[in-house]
């Protein structure tokens, strides 16, 4: 009889018990994970908004470093010491970016000083377009409110007897707090740049030390090491791949528009080129910035809403056809992302760290994605940022 019988189901097994109390339920424990996870991802973003000065020139100089390694490593196998090659490659870039700056210095201050002005000159076709006898609702609103406070002043009691009247004053505009202002940003963003530059000759400098000493310390297992090794080599791929389309296709934006504001007559059209490629680089922010201000400019320069459309369209144009045709062409070997995440994040890193998220978003969002593709309980944010 006892081998006829069915064997009895074995008890599942229950979250191990804390000291001195009973065993929690799988659900609590889930719960208690989530939390867990949420605060720290809380921390995290508090940590890196707390610490952006320190956060932002460590990810510019490893954007830095994938972008000239290249270079570094061909003058490593021509028997240049990585250290002098590295020095070679920064002094080179810093030497280009100055000459150009030097040579273009005059043109783009025209420019800037011509932006107020074409502005100001938009406000005033925008008041001239109105007939005298038409008042808009903004006028009439501001009418209604200007004869509300005259209203309520004529019916506001006198002033009693040995009640003292406190008046608010603004304070006066002080040149020299603004002068302060002004260099002290200045300071920090040559501060800034200075660290970012240290910290890339280092980093070109040493080669793949730090990878070694990643791989090092992953584990003792080979799987492990398998896996950081693999993660590292995809993060390494895809940045510099992503690098090299970004260079690439600003390069294009710079040289189309440049020649098409050349071909319609507008003026210093060779630093609006130099600013649409490097705008370019910025995520949806940067065409934008082209298209008001090569808009503005236009309406200044020829005094005509044509004009200005037609040049603001060109930028907008090349853009457009740039990012929508050429990039995802480029783009096609490379680990394709999620628009909508992509989106999301750059919006999430631009909040974070402002323009200089909108910046580094995309290359932070393929580093996650990289690490989350390799790590098992980490698998569905990167199914989740795929495309």
């Amino acid at each position: 009889m006892d081998a006829h019988k069915e064997e009895a189901p074995e008890p599942v097994a229950a979250s191990p018990a804390p000291e001195g109390g009973h065993a929690l339920p799988d659900a609590a424990v889930d719960m208690r994970n989530a939390a867990l996870a949420v605060i720290a991802v809380l921390a995290c973003v508090f940590a890196l908004r707390w610490a952006a000065q320190v956060f932002i020139p460590l990810m510019m100089s490893l954007l830095l470093t994938y972008a000239l390694s290249p270079a570094v490593e061909r003058l490593a196998r021509w028997h240049v010491s990585r250290w002098i090659g590295a020095a070679v490659v920064l002094l080179a870039l810093l030497g280009a970016i100055g000459f150009t700056g030097y040579r273009l210095a005059g043109s783009a201050g025209a420019l800037l000083d011509a932006l107020p002005v074409a502005a100001q000159k938009l406000r005033m076709h925008v008041q001239a377009s109105h007939r005298p006898g038409d008042v808009s609702a903004l006028n009439t609103v501001q009418k209604a409110a200007a004869h509300l406070e005259q209203a309520a002043e004529g019916a506001a009691e006198p002033p009693r007897r040995g009640v003292q009247r406190v008046t608010i004053e603004r304070p006066r505009f002080n040149v020299r707090d603004y002068l302060w202002t002004g260099t002290m940003g200045l300071v920090s963003m040559a501060l800034q740049l200075t660290l970012v530059t240290f910290m890339t000759y280092f980093a070109l400098a040493s080669g793949t030390m730090f990878r070694r000493k990643l791989v090092r310390i992953s584990g003792d297992s080979f799987s492990r090491k398998k896996i950081t090794v693999q993660v590292l080599d995809d993060i390494v791929g895809h940045v510099e791949r992503y690098l090299l389309v970004q260079i690439l296709t600003s390069a294009i934006v710079g040289v189309a528009t440049g020649l098409v504001f050349w071909a319609f007559g507008l003026e210093n059209a060779a630093v609006w080129g130099i600013v649409a490629g490097v705008t370019n680089l910025i995520p949806y922010l940067g065409s934008l910035v082209v298209m008001v201000g090569s808009g503005l400019l236009a309406l200044l320069q020829f005094d005509s809403y044509e004009m200005a459309l037609l040049i603001a369209g060109s930028s907008l144009a090349i853009h457009t056809l740039v990012g929508q045709l050429l990039v995802p062409w480029l783009t096609s070997r490379t680990s394709r992302m999620n628009p909508v995440a992509v989106f999301v994040g750059v919006i999430f890193w631009g909040w974070l760290w402002g323009v200089p998220g909108l910046l580094l978003g995309i290359p932070i969002m393929m580093v996650i994605k990289a690490i989350c593709d390799h790590v098992e309980d980490l698998q569905p944010v990167g199914e989740l940022l795929s495309d």
